[in-house]
C-alpha cells in the first residue's frame, strides 16, 4: 500500500515539474513583438487628475498591465487611431481585458480639461482612462518617459497642433517599465505580447 502511495507522489512531483518546466520554457523563448526593456525598470510613480476630477496613482495600478499612451483631445490623426486600437486590443483579449489599464495622458492641458477627457476618451471605451494636470506635473511624467511634446504656432483663434511622441508605453503588473510600442504596429502583436504578460 505504501508503495501505491509513493508511486502516486512520485507521479504528482513529476507531473508538477513538467508543467513547471513547460510554463518557465515558454517564458524563456518569447518574442516579445514590442521594444523589449531588458532588463525592465522600474516605472516612475506620478499622480495625476483622471476625467471625473480624481487622482490617478500609477503605483496603485499594481496587479494589473497599465498601458498609457501621450496624446490630446484635438489631434487629427495619430491619438485617434491609438485610442481605437486600444479598443480593439481590449475586445480581442475578452475576459483577459479585466488584466489590463489603458490610459490616455495629455500634451495639451490648456484644451484638454478633464471636462473634455470626459467626452474625447470613454467616447472609444467607457473603462478608458484620461489624465491631466497642471503643466508642472505633466512636464515631470514626460521627462520620466522620455516624451517630447511641443506646441505649434496658434493660428490666432485658438487653433493649434502638438507635435509629441507617439509611442504605446506597457508598465506591467509589478510595475515594472516592460516594453514600448511604436504608432503602426499590429494590434495582434500587441495582443500576443499581453496575452503572454497575462498568462
Amino acid at each position: 500500500m505504501k508503495s501505491k502511495y509513493a508511486l502516486v507522489g512520485v507521479g504528482v512531483v513529476i507531473g508538477l515539474v513538467l508543467v513547471f518546466g513547460g510554463w518557465w520554457f515558454s517564458q524563456r523563448n518569447y518574442s516579445y513583438q514590442g521594444s523589449l526593456i531588458d532588463p525592465p525598470v522600474p516605472a516612475a510613480d506620478f499622480t495625476l487628475t483622471d476625467q471625473n476630477g480624481n487622482p490617478f496613482r500609477l503605483s496603485d495600478q499594481q496587479g494589473k498591465i497599465t498601458m498609457i499612451f501621450f496624446g490630446y483631445t484635438h489631434c487629427p490623426d495619430v491619438c485617434p487611431v491609438t485610442l481605437s486600437e486600444f479598443k480593439q486590443i481590449k475586445q480581442q483579449l475578452r475576459d483577459k481585458a479585466s488584466g489590463v489599464e489603458f490610459v490616455f495622458i495629455t500634451v495639451d492641458p490648456e484644451r484638454d480639461t478633464p471636462d473634455v477627457l470626459a467626452r474625447y476618451v470613454p467616447s472609444f471605451d467607457p473603462s478608458f482612462i484620461g489624465l491631466t494636470g497642471s503643466a508642472a506635473e505633466l512636464q515631470s511624467v514626460y521627462k520620466s518617459y522620455g516624451v517630447y511634446a511641443q506646441k505649434q504656432e496658434d493660428d490666432g483663434q485658438g487653433n493649434y497642433s502638438m507635435d509629441h511622441t507617439a509611442r504605446t508605453y506597457l508598465v506591467d503588473q509589478q510595475g515594472n517599465w516592460r516594453l514600448t510600442y511604436p504608432f503602426g504596429i499590429e494590434v495582434s502583436q500587441v495582443v500576443d505580447d499581453l496575452d503572454h504578460l497575462l498568462q
